[in-house]
């Protein structure tokens, strides 16, 4: 191992990139408190007032103290404004621990249209039933829920990654052995009903939880029957006379308290054989990470940097450091854990090749050049045949294009590396730190690569390409055939460049769960170590395999 990192030199440039992104974080963790109000102090309170407690109460309460660790706060945001809006989606989902065991919590909020789904809502719980197979976490669903948001229905309801496919999961994970609690705690309406009972073990509380598969407006509309709903599937009926509930509580507490005594009683189960040693904290103040990071994302800078603010003991064991220089890679260990290490590298170099001057600097940050393809494919590999977790640190702005990569094969090594890492049977966990843009968002695990958790820093952008080269092809389409002044020209290139920029500010992707969370830097230590804990409660790592490659 190598120690890396080179201590911070607070100069003022630094000093003021520190205080910006301070800045930038402060506004976003305001935004985050106002989603954690949900449908707002009104409607918390109404739930109050019915001897409810609200979603995070209930996840707090189930969870250790202090374990929970909730994913996918700005899921919904900016969506549905014309709906109300649906702050995270009406459904809190995270990863805290039941005596000690991780487990996968999926909370409703009913002070968000009283629980509806919408189509980010279905998409969100769907995200927590992967979490959970891919890592093999016991599931709590605390239910409080008005069923599908009927306006929206038809974004809802048929196709295969829509409603029913949340019960398609309720049976592939208890077929798998993954056990799965649910608690009836409000409303469980019509197919919504399927979920809690398709668990393995189900509660409900009474007189606030009821469960039907059609409430008493529907089933007076439909045969004339005349009936509340707790007489038609309230606690006793569904507890004591139907049988289709398990558990009758008094009250939210009492259900949670039930729940915990129950998974005390739970079989311990077999974990990775990851590699693991006694944590070691970095040489180097995790804060210092602000200092480091551009304010402007085509600027540079050295990702070992960074790495020597996350890696144990700011050790670091590079793998061909002097090739293929625009990735670098090795292995290390976070919080204890051994990790292997795929990173975008920013950076201006010092190059003697291409002029008969002697050094010039060279910028090649952020692009993958065929080497630095093939490098991180191999080592992709290796990782697989030692049984090492993958990190990948992505700032990426693609593959390099022109003449003389298209000679060199760019493409061919640019699918090696696609292939290696959608092939790796390793964990993978993906933080965005800056652009992501292309096939550079593939190759280095982005959403569509089965990463198991991915985060993303305030400084990162999702695109097809960069705002500027994206623009300016826009508007060339725009303006094909058409004849314009410049003033015209410039107004619609300033419309199309705002309209992409906003599309690449990370509350977007957070929004659509392109990433499960939009973290502060200096957390990425503590959650990639969190997300491996998740990783290793399934044992089984699987064969690493390959399909044909072109070399």
């Amino acid at each position: 191992m190598t120690t890396i990192g080179t201590e911070l030199n607070l100069t003022p440039q630094i000093e003021r990139r520190i205080a910006a992104w301070r800045v930038k974080l402060e506004e976003l963790r305001v935004e985050a408190d106002g989603l954690r109000m949900g449908g707002g102090e009104k409607r918390q309170a109404k739930q109050r007032g019915r001897g409810k407690m609200l979603a995070r109460e209930r996840t707090d309460y189930l969870c250790d103290d202090g374990s929970f660790r909730e994913w996918g706060l700005w899921a919904g945001h900016g969506l549905y404004e014309e709906h109300g809006g649906a702050p995270s989606a009406g459904v809190v989902c995270g990863t805290g621990a039941i005596h000690g065991r991780e487990v996968m919590v999926v909370s409703n909020d009913a002070t968000v249209k009283a629980g509806a789904w919408f189509s980010i809502t279905c998409k969100k719980i769907l995200r927590a039933q992967e979490i959970a197979l891919e890592n093999r976490l016991p599931i709590v669903y605390l239910v409080d829920s008005a069923g599908v948001y009927l306006p929206m229905q038809d974004e809802i309801f048929p196709d295969k990654e829509h409603f029913g496919r949340v019960f398609y999961n309720n049976a592939r994970l208890s077929a798998e052995g993954i056990f799965q609690m649910a608690a009836i705690m409000g409303s469980c309406v019509a197919g919504g009903a399927y979920l809690p009972i398709m668990s393995d073990e189900s509660h409900i509380v009474d007189g606030t939880g009821s469960i039907f598969l059609a409430g008493s407006h529907l089933v007076k509309a439909a045969i004339g029957e005349q009936i509340d709903n707790q007489e038609l599937g309230g606690a006793v009926v569904q507890a004591d006379i139907s049988g289709v509930v398990d558990h009758r509580h008094d009250d939210d507490r009492a259900c949670l308290d039930k729940i915990r005594s129950q998974f005390a009683q739970l079989a311990a189960t077999e974990k990775a054989s990851f590699a693991r040693r006694d944590p070691r904290p970095p040489r180097f103040a995790a804060e210092e990470i602000y200092g480091l990071l551009e304010l402007d994302r085509s600027r540079p800078f050295d990702v070992r940097e960074v790495l020597a603010r996350i890696l144990d003991d700011s050790d670091f064991d590079e793998f061909k450091e002097n090739y293929g220089q625009t990735i670098v890679c090795g292995t290390g260990w976070i919080d204890g854990w051994a990790v292997g290490i795929v990173a975008n590298q920013r950076q201006i170099v010092k190059s003697k090749t291409g002029t008969a001057k002697g050094e010039h600097e060279l910028q090649i940050g952020g692009v993958v050049y065929s080497d630095s393809a093939d490098k991180a494919a191999r080592f992709v590999q290796l990782c697989n045949q030692k049984g090492i977790p993958l990190l990948f640190l992505q700032d990426v702005t693609g593959f390099m294009v022109g003449s003389r990569a298209e000679r060199g094969g760019i493409i061919k090594d640019g699918a090696k590396m696609v292939n290696a890492v959608a092939n790796s049977s390793v964990p993978k966990i993906t933080v965005f730190t800056g652009n992501s843009f292309g096939a550079g968002n593939y190759a280095m695990c982005g959403k569509a690569y089965g990463a198991r958790f991915l985060y993303a820093w305030p400084s990162a952008a999702i695109a097809v390409m960069g705002g500027a080269q994206a623009s300016k092809t826009l508007l060339s389409i725009q303006l094909k055939n058409r004849e314009v002044s410049e003033e015209e020209k410039d107004a619609l290139l300033a419309r199309i460049q705002k309209r992409y920029e906003d599309a690449m500010d990370p509350r977007y992707a957070a929004a659509r769960l392109w990433v499960d969370d939009l973290i502060d830097p200096v957390r990425t230590r503590e959650l990639v170590s969190r997300s491996l804990l998740c990783a290793a409660c399934n044992p089984e790592i699987g064969e690493f395999r390959t399909g044909v490659l072109q070399t």
